[in-house]
């Protein structure tokens, strides 16, 4: 049987035709050189079977790159690795939070705010200029789970409810007041319909075509500590314990590897990977800078 012939299953279950093509497509999004691309698909192919799902050949070609290029095997694992910030969903929403102030945002988390009617736990509210947003994150971290109607419905409700009481204060009748959804998976079809037609803003891992959740964190270079392939999942841990998501905080503060136990010559490795993998975001901070 061809390679291109074999079916592969998805995380939400559905069967498809194994494409090398888009191998080759996510491959190359993570930053892998053609010769690395081409050497990757020509181990992994040989590897495929007939109802293999997607999580065993995203495994096998991320062990592949990481042999060859850690920074870009982290760059490759980023959903994955997102999905490994935890179960609480806190962390997400930091992360999101600190995505928000790249872009000149002034944020805070976890807000209790009053409505018209009632009080409501925001998880993040973003003002820049004259733009104030509440933003609920709707975090998974496990694949196929898709965002459906009721998480805008629901979220506009709350946001319509706190746009009465926000407008009532001094200098807000003028502001743009929006309510957004942000989420690490996908939204459904009439998600998306009702969002779009009621003025909220979604944004998914791969929504909108422009200003997706993955095209954000690529464009500012901004990863999560999860990425990082130099460290373990215990060490990944202990750094969310003390409210680090982001890779580049360890650059900007080396202690914290010897916080959480590790050792001198394992943290140059780690701070060389995450030297190489935040070059993007460290290149845009020191232009901004001048």
């Amino acid at each position: 049987m061809e390679k291109q012939q074999v079916s592969i299953v998805k995380s939400s279950g559905e069967r498809v035709r194994f494409s090398k093509q888009k191998l080759h497509d996510s491959l190359k999004r993570s930053g892998a050189d053609e010769d690395t691309i081409e050497q990757v698909i020509s181990e992994v192919e040989p590897q495929l079977f007939e109802g293999i799902n997607t999580k065993k050949i995203f495994r096998m070609a991320f062990n592949l790159l990481k042999k060859r290029d850690r920074p870009i095997a982290a760059k490759y694992k980023l959903k994955e690795a997102i999905m490994e910030l935890g179960p609480s969903g806190f962390p997400f929403e930091k992360y999101i939070s600190e995505i928000l102030k790249q872009q000149g945002f002034k944020t805070t988390v976890g807000q209790i705010v009053q409505g018209n009617c009632v009080k409501h736990e925001i998880d993040v509210i973003a003002e820049k200029d004259e733009k104030h947003f509440m933003i609920e994150c709707k975090y998974h971290n496990t694949r196929g789970i898709i965002c459906n109607v009721k998480i805008p419905l629901y979220i506009q409700a709350r946001f319509k409810d706190i746009e009465i009481n926000w407008k009532s204060l001094p200098g807000h009748a003028e502001k743009v007041h929006q309510g957004w959804v942000v989420t690490n998976t996908t939204f459904s079809e009439d998600a998306i319909q009702y969002g779009t037609c009621v003025g909220l803003n979604l944004i998914g891992w791969n929504f909108p075509k422009i200003g997706s959740l993955k095209e954000q964190i690529d464009d500012l270079g901004l990863y999560p500590i999860t990425c990082l392939t130099t460290i373990s999942m215990i060490e990944k841990q202990k750094l969310l314990d003390k409210n680090i998501v982001l890779a580049v905080e360890i650059l900007n503060n080396p202690q914290l590897l010897f916080s959480i136990g590790v050792g001198e010559t394992r943290s140059e490795s780690i701070l060389n990977e995450t030297q190489l993998l935040c070059q993007k975001h460290i290149a845009l901070n020191s232009s901004s800078l001048k």
